[in-house]
């Protein structure tokens, strides 16, 4: 299961086909309204989530028991860009301020991008946040002419990308796999994370087309070039690099993140989390 459908998470939907072609019947799903992913795998409905180190905090914080543990990486960079109503080769992030932006108001895209704007020397009090609802509601909300800049994910069917947040700001520990520590003692699991390790370095470093293509039937509607634009933004920006571990630096730069924006009572131990 994923926590949101995003090229983004390119590493996990290639493994989905490296998995099938090999003749597992793997499922596939997204995170529905008012489920927890926590209570999903607790109660063996599904075996992996893709989420973030990040959604292990606030639960931990209010004694919630047993938790999933995060034993791969899928990104190493915030994933979202900013794009405005004109193309902008000159866009500094000093030119939010007084200026109105339809953020994704998720808890960790939100974070992250407070701290890219403190970290940009950028006064997030002199910029007027919107929340839309979903990214859907936001891409039409900004083409029917509502706020200057929109936060979104790649592919970006509105408006022209300015900046890249992941780019404007250090590595993080982003986004991750996850499933419970029971599992992990398990032949699949195993399975799971020889193949997923295969399919993470092909969606790294094949041509963008052909990773867009193997993903068309899960992005109906995109166009294959729009597909393979997003999946090579991503390549670049070096979202997918590293190993499997979740490096701890990185995982402390979340800490770091979240702490800033005042979204965690204390700093979870590395150990606590990841395994």
């Amino acid at each position: 299961m994923a926590s949101r459908h995003s090229v983004f998470y390119s590493p996990l939907l290639s493994t989905l086909k490296f998995l099938r072609d090999e003749g597992h019947q793997a499922t596939y799903s997204v995170l529905g309204a008012g489920q927890r992913s926590y209570s999903l795998i607790r109660d063996g409905q599904i075996d992996i989530m893709q989420s973030a180190v990040s959604s292990n905090w606030n639960p931990r914080e209010r004694g919630v028991e047993p938790l999933p543990v995060h034993f791969a990486q899928i990104n190493q960079r915030d994933g979202f860009f900013l794009a405005a109503r004109h193309p902008d080769a000159a866009f500094e992030w000093k030119k939010l301020e007084g200026q109105t932006l339809l953020a994704d108001h998720g808890q960790q895209p939100l974070v992250m991008l407070k701290y890219a704007v403190k970290h940009n020397g950028v006064d997030w009090t002199k910029i007027k946040i919107v929340d839309a609802g979903t990214p859907e509601k936001m891409a039409a909300a900004f083409s029917a002419g509502t706020a200057d800049y929109v936060h979104l994910q790649a592919p970006i069917s509105t408006g022209e990308i300015v900046t890249s947040v992941g780019a404007s700001m250090p590595a993080v520990a982003f986004s991750s796999l996850c499933c419970s520590r029971e599992y992990q003692k398990t032949d699949q699991y195993w399975g799971f994370r020889k193949v997923y390790e295969r399919a993470r370095e092909w969606a790294r470093t094949a041509p963008p087309e052909e990773v867009a293509a193997a993903e068309a039937a899960l992005f109906p509607g995109i166009p294959p070039e729009i597909l393979a634009d997003a999946i090579r933004r991503y390549q670049a920006l070096g979202c997918w690099e590293g190993g499997l571990e979740i490096p701890r630096d990185l995982y402390e730069q979340a800490l770091n993140v979240f702490q800033s924006a005042g979204a965690i009572a204390w700093r979870h131990r590395y150990e606590e989390v990841v395994g």
